[in-house]
């Protein structure tokens, strides 16, 4: 009996507050104290017990509204709710700070996107009372795929992470690298607030390596219109950037500009001016532009920018694909000096066109945190989806040694399959042998790169993957030790994340 004898005390104003100042009602009653709310439309908490988190409604006017199971408690009517997607659909109604809304004028924001459902109250436990924008939901359609999760799943998770830890500061939704018109409808049809267009399938990766006449060559076969567009615009024009910066463009980095980035920007175009444009709400519109085989020039990354600019696309972030290596899980790869440099004059036509640049695949890479937080003045979009899941297995690691070997067997069986969704350098051969630790250094495998990347790459799997009767290899168990243990969970993300703000100057 916890969240029972809290029901008992509920209508007792000086107990309640008496509760209150104490700060022990979820010690003692196993119920979050910022999800309390009494209000004329609904009087809620969300409780917990060793099996799982619900909502428990004693009244207002939408009681009936919530689907549940009635329960009496010392002759007061109740209802134990399940934290489903039609029920978080009506916290949306009641409470509108549970809404995602867009970033609006904030400087900093974090994607931090929950692979799982679990993260989010830990992420806000960080960020409350801080000037960083969270985007709390953040899944990419191959994401959900290997989770076997929807955007309303998601964004449930959020509002339920919302409403147990009271936050009002506002939060978003992002419909991760999406590449279709259907896509993009889906996501804001959920309520999504935030849209990250991949044009990836847009962007000619075959210009890249091929010699001056080959480029040419490719660039005299577009039709004579669309080539007198974009030399009047470009060719051999100087442009001057706010601080000082010039971009000089020539006929061959205008040909391969053109040859790579005329389809997407279209394509871009296309998704702004006949959906979102269109749309009942704010919705921050972000271009990535880092699928490519090769870096973005600042050429290209000026004439991009300055074509949306001209065409009226407003966006709020530009993903382009910085120098050197943004892999999964791990640090930067790549010369730091050459980054800053490049940095510094993507920035300038960032700014110089309004908009902030977006890092990418950013957990993690500690050592260019200080460039991007300085470069930027603190005025960018950082996307650290996944490190939420490593932090879970570590809480694995931590408490259930035997579930964290075998999952970590599977990953390495599993590796050379999750590889072709990510880029990695990591092979089998160079995963360390998880008999070779004690179980009091299994967390010293989420420190060596390689075990990180396979681990991290192979979720999908290890949530996924089912025995020969049809029951879940790991994922039961997993999500098992995850509740029973969440203040773990809330710790090692505290920690984590806390490094990622720390090194960026946040």
């Amino acid at each position: 009996m916890k969240w029972q004898n809290f029901i008992e005390i509920w209508d007792d104003n000086l107990a309640f507050e008496r509760l209150k100042s104490s700060g022990e009602i979820q010690k003692k009653f196993n119920v979050y104290e910022e999800s309390i709310n009494i209000t004329d439309l609904c009087c809620c908490f969300i409780a917990f017990d060793e099996n799982e988190k619900f909502l428990i409604l004693t009244g207002g006017s939408y009681f009936n509204s919530f689907e549940g199971e009635i329960i009496v408690i010392s002759g007061k009517k109740c209802k134990k709710c399940s934290l489903s997607n039609f029920n978080s659909k009506l916290i949306r109604d009641i409470f509108n700070f549970t809404n995602p809304v867009s970033i609006g004028d904030k400087k900093v924001s974090i994607g931090l996107g929950d692979r799982l459902g679990y993260a989010s109250a830990g992420h806000l436990k960080l960020l409350k009372g801080k000037n960083i924008f969270p985007v709390l939901a953040q899944q990419s359609i191959r994401e959900l795929n290997l989770t076997g999760r929807t955007y309303d799943d998601v964004l449930s998770a959020a509002v339920w992470a919302v409403l147990q830890e009271g936050y009002r500061e506002g939060y978003g939704a992002d419909g991760d690298h999406l590449k279709t018109a259907d896509e993009v409808n889906m996501a804001l049809d959920c309520g999504f607030t935030m849209i990250t267009l991949d044009c990836s399938e847009h962007i000619n990766n075959e210009i890249e390596g091929l010699t001056v006449e080959q480029i040419n060559a490719k660039y005299m076969q577009l039709d004579a219109g669309m080539r007198k567009y974009w030399e009047d615009k470009y060719k051999d024009k100087t442009f001057k950037l706010n601080g000082g910066t010039d971009i000089y463009v020539n006929k061959t980095e205008l040909a391969v500009t053109v040859l790579i980035y005329s389809a997407a920007i279209n394509f871009a175009e296309g998704i702004f001016n006949n959906i979102l444009k269109k749309a009942d709400v704010k919705v921050d519109f972000e271009i990535s532009i880092d699928e490519t085989l090769t870096s973005t020039n600042v050429i290209a990354h000026f004439i991009v920018a300055s074509e949306f600019c001209d065409r009226g696309v407003n966006i709020q972030n530009m993903a382009p694909r910085f120098c050197g290596e943004f892999q999964k899980g791990i640090d930067y790869r790549g010369d730091l000096n050459q980054f800053t440099e490049e940095l510094l004059i993507h920035n300038t036509i960032a700014k110089n066109f309004g908009y902030r640049l977006s890092i990418h695949s950013g957990s993690d890479k500690f050592s260019v945190f200080p460039v991007i937080g300085r470069v930027t003045d603190g005025n960018f979009h950082i996307k650290t989806a996944g490190t939420n899941w490593l932090e879970a297995m570590r809480v694995i690691a931590i408490e259930d040694a035997n579930l964290f070997r075998a999952m970590y067997r599977h990953s390495v069986k599993k590796l050379n399959d999750a590889k072709r969704y990510y880029h990695i350098y990591t092979e089998r051969s160079m995963v360390p042998d998880e008999n070779k630790y004690s179980d009091d250094q299994l967390e010293d495998l989420l420190i060596v790169e390689e075990s990180r990347q396979a681990l991290h790459i192979t979720y999908g799997y290890l949530l996924g993957d089912k025995d020969d009767n049809d029951r879940y290899l790991f994922r039961d168990r997993f999500f098992a030790v995850l509740h029973k243990y969440e203040n773990t969970y809330y710790k090692c993300l505290k920690k984590h994340i806390g490094r990622h703000l720390e090194t960026l100057g946040l």
